[in-house]
């Protein structure tokens, strides 16, 4: 074991279970330094919005009592990092740095160029893979390039070696970590408004044991129900771990594990498949990231450059704020705004009101799912905003424009979702819960639906906007 210390730089890895960078310092190490490094906006543009800055606040604290509770010590920094780490590298005789690996365009750049620097210094890197099931280079198609379309990149997944087995919760921290001068948590300024992180704190517990109990609470009730209770916003029928995983309180391997050995202890190993799919859909948002960085601010498919999205603030602004009229959009853009998380049956319809009813560009819904959203993530809102508006890989058909009507009546008949999340719609009959300006006046006002209500008259006609958008992108693909 080595007489010289080491940093670990924590990132989205705020977790002690299965941490390997964590593990490997200290299977070679008797002292490590454990840091954590913010950078401001405008040296990492790519970091979290509103949102999910205040979870990775509450994230920060968690890990903090974490490691307190083993005599453990984390040092927080202010970025740059490269300058950051020099800094600590030289003030402790640091031998080894060890890091867990990212793959946002940016994030990658960046730690190409501080490993670099620190190898000139005579510091020794490490990195590993701990955020995803396997790495992105793992899986290419026959070619060896890779692939844009998720049912082959899925089907490749059970070809190659079983995904690796998490690692062990480090079992001894106390007296192995070196306490260092840093900055104080506040010094992040991570906190949206007071009102904001309230109604938050109401919905949600970051940090790495809500994480445990969360997938406990979910392998003992939804797993099983998944494939058919994900589709209905209204009820707790998935996992609610996506901000988790983000954060990485809890890896995907950990999930995978214990979701595969919960289906084969109670002999329903199909049962829990759908859900394992998800994370390898989680991992092919980060694989097209990796290979296809410019899909962050431009479409994967050349074409749709020339696509005549239009400028139309007064629309933008109203399904921003949930008051487009169409009431399946409101109540899902309400729970954004209220919760910081929508239902991902209602991303999608969201996200195809506001491209092809409404023609804005994909870049102004991402951007504000990437500032309202506590699981706002590059690779999966890149992918999945996307996929909607028609231009990315593996992108819905053109001629795919979700009904809000259609979606309501399927995925939420009795209008559960919609009363809970826009309560002036709270007395209509379900008959007309979807569409209200359907219903007669009478009935409207016997509901108690004010005469200037926004739900009598849509700032949007779904037929006229779907006909426009269907020719528009048939005339694109013909060219």
């Amino acid at each position: 074991m080595l007489t010289s210390p080491a940093v670990v730089w924590f990132r989205r890895d705020l977790r002690l279970h299965d941490n390997p960078a964590l593990q490997q310092a200290l299977n070679a190490h008797q002292k490590i330094i454990l840091v954590y490094i913010s950078e401001n906006e405008e040296l990492a543009p790519w970091t979290s919005g509103a949102a999910s800055n205040w979870w990775l606040h509450q994230s920060l604290q968690s890990l903090i009592s974490d490691l307190a509770e083993t005599g453990a010590h984390l040092t927080l920094l202010q970025g740059p990092a490269e300058a950051a780490l020099h800094a600590i590298c030289q003030q402790h005789n640091i031998s080894h740095v060890y890091w867990n690996r990212l793959y946002d365009p940016e994030t990658v750049t960046r730690d190409k160029a501080v490993k670099a620097s620190l190898q000139a210094a005579g510091v020794q890197v490490q990195s590993f893979g701990g955020y995803l099931l396997r790495e992105p280079w793992e899986t290419l198609n026959k070619q060896g390039e890779p692939y844009r379309v998720y049912t082959p990149f899925s089907k490749n997944y059970f070809v190659l070696p079983p995904v690796e087995t998490p690692a062990s919760t480090p079992v001894n921290l106390q007296n192995r970590t070196l306490t260092c001068a840093g900055s104080a948590l506040n010094d992040f300024h991570l906190l949206p408004g007071k009102d904001w992180g309230h109604r938050l704190a109401n919905h949600w517990s970051p940090g790495e044991k809500p994480a445990l109990s969360r997938l406990q609470e979910f392998l003992t009730s939804a797993v099983f129900d998944y494939k058919d209770a994900r589709d209905i916003p209204a009820v707790d029928g998935i996992s609610r771990m996506s901000a988790h995983l983000h954060f990485g309180e809890i890896s995907s391997r950990q999930i995978w594990h214990a979701v595969q050995q919960q289906g084969v202890a109670q002999s329903k190993e199909d049962a829990v498949f759908p859900f394992l799919r998800q994370l390898i859909w989680r991992d092919f948002a980060h694989h097209l990231l990796f290979h296809f960085p410019h899909t962050t601010h431009s479409p994967f498919l050349p074409m749709f450059e020339k696509f005549p999205w239009q400028q139309n603030k007064e629309f933008l602004q109203a399904w921003q704020r949930g008051r487009t009229g169409i009431p399946l959009v409101d109540a899902a853009m309400q729970e954004l705004w209220l919760t910081g998380w929508m239902h991902n049956r209602t991303r999608m319809l969201v996200a195809s009101l506001l491209t092809k009813n409404g023609l804005i560009h994909w870049i102004e819904g991402a951007r504000w799912f990437w500032d309202t959203l506590v699981d706002a993530n590059l690779a999966n809102n890149t992918m999945g905003w996307q996929w909607t508006a028609g231009c990315g890989v593996d992108a819905a058909p053109y001629f795919r424009i979700f009904s809000p009507t259609r979606q309501g009546e399927r995925f939420d008949v009795e209008g559960r979702y919609v009363k809970r999340w826009v309560p002036e719609l709270a007395e209509i009959p379900n008959r007309y819960i979807h569409e209200p300006w359907r219903a007669g006046e009478s009935v409207l006002d016997d509901a108690g639906l004010d005469r200037n209500s926004i739900y009598r008259q849509p700032i949007v006609d779904l037929s006229t906007t779907r006909t426009r958008a269907l020719a528009l992108y048939k005339e694109l693909r013909s060219t």
